[in-house]
């Protein structure tokens, strides 16, 4: 049983399993925050068309929201570790609140910097939230099965992926699909960026009621949680990218999570174009609900493989098959052009999830610093999202697509490098 003051870690020491409970709270955040990330999905093209952006400009979104991984996990890492995973997991839902809240001067104005201000405050949350959630969810148990566990959870973040993008698109695009601010003028286009910055804002005070909830949930369940193992200083996180294995897990972090984002803010363009789909923007978000739906079926069917088949193994066909979806999406037309875009979604599924789990593999009592790590490697979705925009603004949406593409090589080499168990 666990009482306060016991770590995952003595958990899992003692061969035990967490409370069936304390593991769908904990799963249930991943549901959250992956929702709530994919909505910038939804966003861009929102705010593309509010504001009247270029794609790179557009994809400022992404990386406002991302950039809190490189400046936020680090010291995220070091107060879970002083706090305790329950404490970190309310103070992670309680910023992200703050975030959403700060989406209603930003309507309020509809002044684009204040939206990017908002998303970096939500994002800062949702990475303490990660860097306490995911080292928890891994340690609930066995470790031989940590990678199968970490996936399961995943799993739901993606469910959060599917649902949230197809009830945002038809919340936050329905209008603007009925009106081209292009066409809109003086008084005009300033009273319809404001009516549609409404729209944004009032989605995401109901976003904030929804978190301060569960944080207050988590407050009263603080001490069944446990605590986190200690924290080592900064320059003692950073050593630990000389471990191959943690080090190059940074680096496919970086680059996956980079592919994953750039094709998500992509796609609802990519799928207007004549030579894809031409669908209109809301039809165009709900069909991003299918390329986050491929990876939830993914990781259901992945936690299962991984207890059968080498991680490492898994990971890098998966990445293949991510990357020769994207190219055949490039060289192709019509709707094999859009359906094999959405299809890498499925080839997705368990990339996150085992490059996390298997960086971690033989970290023991630095797991948390591993961890923040690991986190502060997502900044991959502000930098990579900005190289591909500024190629579609260069060339077209098809060659951005070269981007994701190359990074899913890089992913592919570390599974395939990391096929056999690391040494503690």
């Amino acid at each position: 049983m666990i009482g306060p003051g016991t770590s995952a870690n003595a958990i899992r020491r003692a061969g035990g399993s967490a409370p069936a409970a304390l593991l769908i709270l904990v799963i249930a955040l991943f549901f959250i925050w992956g929702g709530i990330t994919s909505l910038n999905d939804i966003l861009i093209p929102k705010l593309k068309g509010l504001f009247q952006l270029s794609y790179t400009q557009a994809m400022l979104t992404q990386f406002a929201f991302f950039m809190a991984y490189a400046l936020v996990s680090l010291p995220a890492g070091w107060l879970i570790a002083r706090l305790g995973y329950g404490k970190g997991i309310v103070l992670g839902l309680s910023v992200m609140a703050g975030g959403c809240l700060l989406f209603v001067p930003a309507a309020s104005t509809a002044t684009y910097p204040l939206f990017l201000v908002a998303l970096f405050v939500l994002a800062a949350g949702i990475t303490i939230l990660q860097v306490a959630a995911n080292p928890l969810i891994a340690n609930l148990g066995p470790a031989e099965s940590s990678h199968s566990r970490l996936t399961f959870a995943q799993a739901f973040n993606a469910l959060g992926t599917t649902i949230w993008p197809f009830v945002g698109a038809q919340i936050i695009l329905g209008s603007i699909a009925t009106v081209d601010p292009e066409t809109l003028s003086g008084a005009a286009l300033v009273e319809f960026q404001a009516r549609e910055a409404a729209v944004i804002g009032n989605t995401y005070i109901a976003i904030a009621l929804v978190l301060l909830a569960i944080a207050a949930l988590f407050w009263l369940l603080r001490a069944r949680v446990g605590e986190a193992e200690p924290s080592a200083s900064l320059a003692g996180s950073l050593k630990l990218l000389r471990r191959r294995r943690l080090g190059f897990g940074v680096a496919a972090i970086f680059f996956y999570v980079g592919a994953e984002v750039s094709i998500g803010s992509i796609m609802v363009s990519y799928l207007l174009e004549r030579s894809t789909l031409a669908l209109d923007e809301q039809a165009a978000g709900q069909l991003v609900a299918l390329y986050w739906g491929g990876a939830m079926i993914g990781r259901f069917i992945g936690a299962l493989l991984l207890r059968v088949v080498s991680p490492g193994k898994l990971l890098a066909c998966a990445a293949i098959g991510a990357c020769g979806l994207t190219l055949l999406s490039v060289a192709s037309t019509g709707s094999v052009a859009g359906y094999t875009l959405i299809a890498v979604g499925l080839m997705n599924s368990i990339m996150f999830p085992t490059i996390f789990s298997l960086a971690l593999e033989g970290l023991g009592e630095k797991t948390p610093q591993g961890s923040g790590l690991l986190c502060m490697a997502i900044v991959g979705g502000a930098i990579i999202p900005l190289i591909a925009g500024a190629v579609a603004d260069t060339g077209t949406l098809a060659a951005a697509l070269l981007v994701p593409a190359g990074c899913y090589l890089i992913v592919a080499t570390y599974g395939w490098g990391s096929r056999r168990p690391a040494a503690a």
